[in-house]
This record gives structure tokens, sequence and C-alpha cells, in this order.
């Protein structure tokens, strides 16, 4: 039994079930248990392997698409490029290195990364010692442009899961059995924030909520309109999905989320149709599958021209990131790709729909 599946239970016995949300914030962000609180989770050493982990090409035609969205709005500087959950930098520095020859860029940006992980900032700094640490969104400066990048960030904000019944919503929790965790189901009320959901859903059918995602969104998308800038969200997901989404990986397989608070990677699908609705008033683009976003920024003729340096072993490696990224049945088509930006301007290249 983990430290923290102890507390749980104390928590529980004490004052009755809690929520998917809360269970979450507490197994990711416990100061003293939390997983990102303890722990570097990413590589092979780790719990998974993100897209910019996999290839630097990934966060290559990051920055690119960024910087041009830039300059299709006249370069302004000085300009804030942010990033939250950058894990351990490497999105950031493929960006940076990527960029590096567009004329003013380096010289307008100001660095700012939003992170809660001890552990994670020291790797960052290694890789980014320009950057400025914040804990919040909220406190990196507003009056500036805002040039945002966020990879896999809003999987791992907490969610609420409900369960329709009738006209009425029953959420589900997190209980105990002796000393086991279980999920258990509150009595059903209607839910004025789910109404909506009423038209595309039936009796028995799961759908998902994230409390923190409207702020959010909403505090990046109203710094964009007033101020300009664009951000690049990248997550799997999709639009108003039912369904349970809610998953653990420890060691790179799925566990069940309630079998190691702690010590597991707690996620759940994205909503895009959620997310859009937020942004306002800036306007969203997408989402586009991340293998459609990024064969329309050049992978293939980038990933060709590596591959021409490379040989044997490290050649098939490169090979199989390519892929991994965008073919259909890896993370080409589960990945979506979804940009803030100005409702007078043009989204960041790659993100038509």
């Amino acid at each position: 039994m983990t430290a923290l599946k102890e507390i749980l239970l104390r928590r529980i016995a004490a004052t009755g079930p809690i929520s998917i949300a809360e269970y979450m914030t507490e197994c990711l962000l416990h100061p003293k248990h939390g997983y990102y609180t303890t722990r570097d989770p990413l590589g092979a050493q780790g719990d998974f392997t993100t897209a910019p982990e996999i290839s630097q090409m990934f966060g290559e035609l990051m920055g690119l698409a960024l910087a041009q969205a830039w300059l299709d709005q006249g370069a302004p500087a000085p300009f804030v490029l942010a990033e939250p959950g950058p894990g351990r930098g490497t999105l950031m520095a493929d960006m940076l290195r990527a960029t590096a020859r567009v004329p003013g860029f380096h010289d307008a940006l100001r660095l700012h990364l939003i992170e809660a992980s001890p552990a994670l900032r020291a790797a960052q700094a290694e890789r980014l010692p320009r950057a400025t640490w914040h804990d919040r969104l909220d406190q990196i400066p507003g009056d500036l442009p805002l040039f945002l990048v966020a990879n896999e960030f809003f999987d791992a904000l907490p969610i609420r899961q409900f369960v329709r019944e009738g006209t009425g919503w029953r959420e589900r929790v997190v209980g105990r059995e002796g000393e086991a965790l279980v999920f258990g189901l509150t009595a059903p009320v209607p839910l004025a924030e789910l109404e909506h959901r009423l038209e595309d859903t039936v009796d028995g059918d799961m759908v998902e909520t994230s409390p923190a995602l409207p702020a959010l969104v909403g505090e990046i998308g109203a710094r964009i309109a007033a101020n300009g800038g664009a951000a690049l969200i990248i997550d799997y997901g999709g639009r108003g999905a039912t369904g349970d989404s809610f998953q653990a990986v420890r060691g790179h397989e799925k566990v069940g989320p309630l079998d190691t608070p702690g010590q597991a990677d707690l996620t759940a699908h994205v909503d895009f149709a959620a997310l859009a609705r937020a942004a306002a008033p800036a306007a969203c683009a997408g989402p586009v599958p991340q293998g459609v976003f990024l064969e329309r920024l050049g992978i293939t003729a980038r990933a060709q021209a590596l591959a021409a340096r490379l040989e044997g072993a490290a050649r098939d490696a490169h090979v199989c990131a390519h892929r991994r990224l965008t073919h259909p049945a890896e993370m080409g088509d589960l990945f979506k790709v979804a940009a803030l930006h100005p409702c007078n301007l043009p989204p960041p290249p790659g993100t038509e729909t």
C-alpha cells in the first residue's frame, strides 16, 4: 500500500467519498507523495514518453509554426514565449534551436515556464537557463503578446465524471471498501453545466468535465485577444465525446487508476469542444490530427534530410520516430492540435481546417 493510499483511505473514512478531480489532484500534486512532485516521469526509465522525447523534429516544427505566427503578426517585440508543463525542457530547447535564425525572434522573446514539479524544474534549468519559472499561468506578464505551446498539459488536469440518469447526473466518486479504494456513484441531480449534454447523450452515458480548463484556456484566450499572440495546444482527445477516458500509466503500461496512488501518471482525454468555447474572445482553429499538422509543416522532408546523415540502428530509430509521430495507427490520429489566435488574424500554419 502506498503512503498516499493510506492518507486517502483515512480521509474518505472521515469525510466520505471524493470526486475524481480531488483524487487526481492528490495523486499528482500532493506536496510529499504526489506523482509530479516526487519524480521525473519521462523517458525509458520513467513511466511514459512524449512526442518531444521521441524526435527533435516535433519541437523544431512547433517552434517554426509559432515563429511564423509571430512574423504574420508583425514581429512584435518584446513578447512572451511560454510553456505550461514543459517536462524536461526538451520541446522548448528544440523550438529555440530551430528558431535561432528567425531574425529578431530570440532578441524579442521573454521565456516563461509554468511548472509545479521541483524535480522537473531542475531538469528544465539545465536546458533553458534563460527561463523564468512560475507556479501558475496568471503569474506570467500579462501586458505583452503571448505565444504559447502546451503539449500533453491539459490531459493531466483533474476531471469529474458524470453518468446520465434521466435528466439528472450521477457523479462517479472514489470511496473505500475495507482497505481498497473503489468507484461509486452519487444520487442523480440536474446540473446546469451539463444541460447541453442532454442533447447528445442517453441514459447510462458517461461524460467528463475538466473544472480547471475553462479558466486556464480563458486566461490564454483573453491575453491573445487583447495583446496578440497564438497558442498551440497538442493533446489526445476529441469533441464532446462520451465514455470513460480516465487512465493510469506506470512503467509504460496501463494500470488501474486506483491501484497505486501517487506512483502512476493519471490522465484523461481533452474535450476540444469545451476548449474552443473557453477560448473566447480569441478564435480557436482545429483540432486537426497531429499527423496531418506535422505533414503540413513538412516533417517528411525534414525526416529525409536527417536520415541522410544517419545509418544502421540510428537511421532505423529515426524512421520509427517519424512513423510514431505521424502514422494514424500511432500518434498521428490520437493526438490533435488546436490553435488559439486573434479573431482578425490567421491561425498558425498547419492548423487550418
